[in-house]
């Protein structure tokens, strides 16, 4: 790996640890020590990201190697794993190798061997990671059934990218959030195709657009006549997804009183549907989608902070379109390059008042806003060219880009306030250059 990788060494002998903490460190890595099985799992919960080698020693006072492997692999399965074992548990070490560890080294350990293994490890470790960016590239930034592509360079975008990167080969749970339009689902859709989930269903729940006394039989399934109207039975969203990604958009709108159920689900991966009296597994990973403050409704006791920190364990913020402008023009000449061809407009441009007019608007509605503008702009283009009065966006009241932290990935527990709506009008250096940055995006496409 060409930047040091992340290491986390398990065992509960000190003297152990510390000669492979320095084997390592010389070997240029950053260095981290548990002195249990305990101690290892707290370090793997609070990592940011997840470690790329965990070396552990398989029979400690408090547990075995197969516990850390276990907790390790289920947060990331490219996180790679060295078992150290005496000679008289090699069969044991075996059987973790079957369980996803990368291999076994025998006490006492020989530095030579200690250092091939490590190499060999951290190599596939970053094969599995090159395999990831390819399936972004391929898969990830042209997501089938969405109304987009993930297009962008800048710096929040690149951000937001490499999050899915990070974040697709992991089961744990993701909350996007994000203004209305900014590309949720889309960001979502990224993260299931990126993953080795992507042969099973990608499953949409619109949590807002069910009837509150059906949410329940819409997540978890209901059996025949176990309520008026329940003519048949049916699986629940949850089932349809297993082996796959369950995406909950709008999740803040579930009733208060199915949240504990839903917290039961996420927590046992298990679902018993409405009138049923069996639990049943499933293996579906959940991400999910909000516009809402879920910090404060937790504040406001309108959802349950269990339910919240079980959501909130990777956690992507996605800044609306305002306050990504270098994204606009890149943005702007795909949707324009789309709504021809599906047009039969062989060439429709923008005349240079149309462009200021986009270029300079604060698109409230984000990128859907966007979409759709560009798409009225090309249906109503006289000839070959449209105006500025087909370009005109619907929303008559530009907000202001609020002063706030510029990240995309935010940390558990963090939240962002409600945007200014603020009426703001562009300046007129900006305006003079924009049909200039426009002309440059039209000879080269951002994604």
């Amino acid at each position: 790996m060409t930047a040091p990788a992340r290491i986390l060494v398990v065992d509960d002998e000190a003297s152990l640890r510390q000669m492979m903490d320095v084997l390592l460190r010389r070997m240029g890595h950053v260095v981290e020590q548990a002195s249990g099985v305990r101690e290892a799992r707290e370090r793997l919960d609070a990592a940011t990201t997840p470690f790329d080698l965990v070396v552990t020693d398989l029979m400690m006072a408090d547990g075995t190697g197969l516990e850390v492997l276990d907790h390790a692999r289920a947060i990331s399965t490219e996180t790679q794993m060295l078992v150290v074992t005496a000679h008289g548990s090699v069969e044991t070490a075996v059987d973790a190798m079957r369980r996803g560890a990368y291999c076994y080294l025998e006490k006492p350990l020989s530095v030579n061997e200690a250092r091939a293994q490590v190499e060999k490890a951290l190599e596939k470790r970053s094969l599995l990671k090159d395999n990831v960016s390819l399936r972004i590239i391929t898969r990830g930034l042209t997501p089938e059934g969405g109304s987009g592509s993930l297009i962008g360079r800048s710096t929040a975008f690149q951000t937001a990218m490499e999050f899915v990167r990070r974040a697709a080969p992991n089961r744990a749970s993701v909350l996007i959030t994000g203004e209305s339009g900014t590309g949720k689902e889309l960001f979502a859709r990224a993260i299931h195709t990126s993953s080795d989930r992507s042969s099973g269903p990608f499953v949409v729940v619109n949590c807002g657009a069910i009837p509150a006394d059906l949410v329940e039989s819409e997540l978890f399934g209901h059996e025949k006549g176990s309520y008026t109207g329940a003519s048949s039975k049916t699986l629940g969203m949850f089932r349809q997804a297993d082996t796959g990604t369950l995406f909950l958009d709008e999740v803040g709108e579930i009733p208060l009183p199915l949240q504990v159920k839903l917290l039961r689900a996420l927590q046992e991966r298990k679902v018993r549907p409405v009138g049923g009296t069996m639990e049943i597994p499933v293996d579906t990973r959940i991400v999910a989608a909000t516009n809402r403050d879920l910090a404060q409704m937790v504040k406001d006791k309108l959802f349950r902070e269990d339910l919240y920190y079980r959501l909130n364990v990777l956690r992507l913020h996605l800044p609306p379109l305002r306050e990504r402008r270098e994204d606009l023009p890149a943005l702007i000449e795909h949707f324009r390059s789309r709504f021809a061809a599906e047009n039969g407009r062989a060439f429709v441009s923008f005349s240079p008042e149309a462009l200021r007019l986009m270029l300079a608007h604060q698109w409230p509605g984000n990128v859907r806003e966007l979409e759709n503008a560009v798409e009225r702009a090309v249906t109503l283009a006289q000839g070959a060219r449209s105006s500025a009065t087909t370009c005109r966006p619907s929303s008559s009241a530009p907000r202001a880009s609020p002063a706030r932290e510029s990240c995309c990935c935010r940390p558990r527990g963090c939240s962002s306030r409600p945007r200014s709506r603020t009426s703001s009008a562009a300046s007129s250096g900006r305006r003079s250059s924009a049909p200039r940055a426009y002309a440059r995006t039209r000879r080269r496409t951002w994604g």
